[in-house]
């Protein structure tokens, strides 16, 4: 990145704000001819690199931004939106070797519908993500072979067909690039091979059709996997060699202080728009990453924002939820147990799994018992606790599904049942459930009303098929659904699920917010001064708009709708959007916001939090463990905006927004999904109607509460323009 000094004398004799055309020979030996104001580019210009990079097009406040070209000196071009410096918005490049992508852009990256012209003659048409071929997608070979289907990181990977020149044609499961799991193979004369595909032969196992009796009886699964796909290798793309974001120039000129000492303007003069930190620092007009106390490096870039100065928000640090449960807590023995009967569930030999389960293994009379006895048995080890015996329900779907979800066994077992005890939760839930963590974070145990084991069980065959066909549904993930029941006289059942914990990040979560849509009783009780991280929040506590980028808002949008609607099927009801916010800018100390916000200037950063050029910010945002870490409702970069309710109207859910936006890290997702529409909520229902507002109570008809939901959803999350 260069730096370019802007001092000029012509500057200063014009009057702040006027736009004029303006040549620059900058101290890099970079040069710049077109629009300017107040020491910036500002308008339509060019820019030109000595080492041959050229950009011709719009510039904003110093940044690229709106329609524009860049150029490199391979002969590789962009021509298209920018956005901050970023290729960012509808674009074509054409890189060196004559490969040709045109669509949809985010931050550098292919990202949205495009399509992708190789000079070999083959042709990609459908969803990127993240740079690569990700969702829905055609892809054709200049053989005119060409699949059609589901793609995942680059590879062909899901459901798709594949259909050779000849004919032949494959439908069914993939995995990368190759088929795995159901498919089938049927040849052009109207034969068909109809099996679980593996390139693993032992795996393999089928029936072959014939059309005729004279059938090619000699062939061989395998020779899909060696001999037709030979051919069908998906061309990789070129990486772009440097990207226009670190090229940009960080402008010091006299609109600011700058590290060499150049004079201000006077203090008349407007200065370019800052903004201030969540607690209450002001950072110039720089891409910036700030160290907040925890290790995590935070992105700032003024530029992008277009607020007002802001209130410094009051964050506490956030504490370890929970209590250790040790000897002698009330429930000691009962997670001696959990931990043995799930070390045993989990550990117990069973043989691989297809996705594709029998309708058997969803029969509510699915389950196994297991004694423990203290001194142990054949098939269970001695240990400290009562004798109890313990149940598996649906042992086949769950497996199934933790491997769904990706969830090793062995880390599953390390995180549940290790040499670390788990937390109970200080308060049980309104349903009277208690809550317990892992000490990892990892995963929430939560203990069970017949009533809501009877629901999932009920559901399952449902939930199953719903997270199978939507990878980012956000509905609670289940891994485990499981009873104690203690022997001797008490002879007391306890059931309990085992749930992901959606805030299992390394991020602190500064506030929390549980969202229904409704506002009976939607407020927390708690006076501002022990509101803290841990606190859960609810509908009119809620002060802020919070606003996702384009393609993942797009995405959020078909994804409510999704898991709304299979929740309404299911008759349920009174389930919330659990929300948690992490401040990316908030510092140990913000709990105590100083008085006076100091200005940081290019000769006098902030100590001990490291300043990082533009280049290295897109190292940071391309580094692919930090892409594959971000998800829909999982660490996603976003913007709050505050707002703020009207003082005539007590039960306004949405506030007026105030102009004031965070750079936030946000966490969400729906919970609370076990609820039906029983006779008790339809008692509910008709007792608190005849007291309140009919549509203000959260007991109401699983349509008219999906309809809520989402209409209350959609006005807290907006597109960030």
């Amino acid at each position: 990145m260069s730096v370019a000094h802007a001092d000029d004398a012509d500057d200063y004799s014009r009057p702040t704000g006027e736009t004029y055309h303006a040549e620059k020979a900058l101290p890099s030996g970079d040069f710049y001819t077109g629009q300017w104001r107040d020491s910036l580019p500002h308008g339509h210009g060019k820019y030109l690199w000595t080492d041959g990079c050229m950009y011709v097009g719009e510039w904003h406040r110093g940044k690229t931004m709106g329609k524009g070209r860049f150029s490199w000196p391979s002969g590789a071009t962009y021509e298209g939106d920018f956005k901050n410096g970023y290729m960012d918005g509808k674009g074509t490049y054409i890189d060196s070797s004559g490969d040709l992508y045109r669509g949809s852009w985010v931050m550098n990256l292919r990202h949205g519908q495009g399509t992708k012209s190789y000079v070999n003659g083959d042709c990609y048409d459908g969803e990127w993500r993240r740079g690569l071929q990700d969702g829905h997608g055609r892809y054709q070979w200049k053989n005119e072979n060409h699949y059609i289907g589901q793609w995942k990181n680059g590879t062909m990977n899901g459901n798709g067909t594949m259909i050779w020149s000849n004919g032949n044609r494959y439908d069914g499961s993939w995995e990368d690039s190759a088929p795995k799991g159901n498919g089938t193979f049927r040849w052009s004369d109207g034969s068909f091979y109809v099996g679980v595909w593996s390139k693993d032969p032992e795996e393999q196992n089928g029936t072959y059709y014939p059309t005729t009796s004279t059938g090619n009886f000699e062939w061989q699964p395998q020779q899909v996997f060696c001999v037709d796909l030979s051919e069908c290798v998906v061309c990789t793309c070129q990486r772009i060699p440097v990207l226009p974001s670190q090229k940009m120039p960080v402008w010091y000129g006299s609109s600011e202080q700058s590290s060499s000492g150049n004079r201000t303007k006077s203090s008349g003069s407007s200065e370019r728009p800052r903004r201030r930190s969540v607690d209450g620092r002001v950072s110039n007009g720089e891409m910036e990453l700030r160290n907040n106390g925890s290790g995590y490096l935070q992105v700032d870039d003024t530029e992008s924002n277009r607020s007002s100065p802001l209130r410094p928000l009051r964050i506490q640090p956030a504490k370890k939820q929970g209590q250790t449960i040790s000897k002698g807590h009330k429930n000691y023995d009962l997670m001696l147990n959990l931990q043995l009967g799930i070390r045993h569930s989990v550990g117990r030999p069973a043989p691989a799994t297809s996705l594709d389960l029998k309708a058997s293994a969803f029969d509510p009379k699915e389950k196994l018992w297991t004694k423990f006895p203290s001194e142990g048995s054949k098939y269970t080890p001695p240990h400290q606790s009562v004798e109890f015996k313990w149940k598996d329900y649906c042992p086949v779907v769950f497996r199934t599904l933790r491997k769904l979800f990706n969830v090793d066994a062995a880390d599953y077992m390390l995180s549940i049942c290790g040499n670390d005890a788990l937390r109970e939760l200080s308060s049980p839930g309104k349903s009277g459930s208690f809550f317990y963590l892992t000490n990892d974070d990892g995963y929430m145990i939560k203990t069970m009303k017949k009533a809501e084991t009877k629901v999932l069980i009920r559901m399952l065959p449902a939930y199953y098929n719903h997270v199978r066909a939507c990878e980012n549904t956000l509905v609670t993930k289940f891994f485990g659904l499981h009873c104690v029941k203690l022997t001797g006289t008490a002879q007391k059942k306890v059931r309990f699920v085992i749930m992901g914990n959606l805030f299992c990040t390394g991020h602190s979560i500064h506030r929390r917010f549980d969202l229904k849509g409704s506002s009976h009783g939607r407020l927390t009780t708690k006076p501002e001064s022990e509101i803290d991280p841990n606190t859960t929040l609810k509908d009119l506590d809620l002060n802020f708009i919070f606003r996702l980028q384009k393609n993942w808002f797009q995405e959020f949008c078909r994804q409510v709708d999704k898991d709304c609607e299979f929740l309404e099927q299911e008759r349920i009801m009174d389930y919330s959007l659990l929300v948690g916010l992490h401040f990316r800018e908030a510092s140990k100390d913000s709990a105590t916001p100083t008085s006076g916000a100091r200005t940081p200037t290019a000769g006098n950063p902030d100590s001990g939090n490291p300043r990082l050029s533009r280049a290295d910010m897109d190292r940071f945002l391309l580094d692919a463990s930090k892409l594959a870490s971000i998800k829909l409702g999982i660490n996603m970069p976003a913007r709050v905006e505050r707002t703020m309710r009207r003082s005539d109207c007590e039960n306004q859910l949405v506030g007026e927004p105030t102009g004031e936006f965070y750079d936030v890290i946000l966490y969400f997702g729906v919970i609370d999904i076990l609820q039906d529409y029983d006779i008790s909520k339809k008692l509910e229902h008709a007792y608190k109607s005849m007291q309140y507002d009919p549509t203000s109570i959260s007991a109401v008809d699983p349509k008219q509460y999906s309809r809520r939901f989402k209409d209350f959803i959609f006005k807290i999350f907006a597109e960030d323009t």
